[in-house]
């Protein structure tokens, strides 16, 4: 079992767990997550969101960014200068689209979730850019 420095297990999901989870899914969140898509700009339900708490993985509910990091980048797609652990995040080369970026992953379930830019702002320079539908949003409670 491979656990992350925050404490959460991130032993990859076989391809069947993965089927299992994504059943559940509607034909936007597949198409984001499993076929490495893209929501519209301004679109997502999360964009706005300014609670306290954490974004999961849709698919395997890891927990990805805190609302800590999250910051407005004028994007229209929710924006974080930092992962929860470096650990949950998995970085992939990625030129599609006639540019070169870097696509970022679930590392336990391998679900799409955006990608990363080095314009974001201090302390790491690191723009996440994520798709609000590859991501749930739980809420701390007081």
């Amino acid at each position: 079992m491979s656990v992350s420095a925050a404490g959460y297990d991130l032993t990859p999901l076989t391809p069947q767990q993965v089927d299992e989870k994504a059943a559940s899914l509607t034909d936007e969140e597949r198409r984001v997550l499993l076929d490495h898509g893209t929501e519209r700009p301004f679109c997502g339900t999360l964009l706005d969101n300014k609670n306290a708490g954490v974004y999961d993985c849709r698919l395997c509910e890891l927990p990805l960014f805190s609302s800590d990091s999250k910051f407005d980048s004028g994007t229209g797609w929710p924006s974080f200068f930092q992962p929860f652990d470096t650990d949950h995040i998995r970085y992939i080369e990625d030129n599609s689209m006639g540019m070169a970026r870097t696509e970022i992953r679930c590392p336990r379930c391998d679900s799409h979730l955006g990608h990363v830019f080095p314009d974001g702002p201090p302390p790491t320079g690191q723009r996440y850019c994520l798709n609000s539908v590859a991501m749930v949003f739980r809420e701390n409670q007081a």
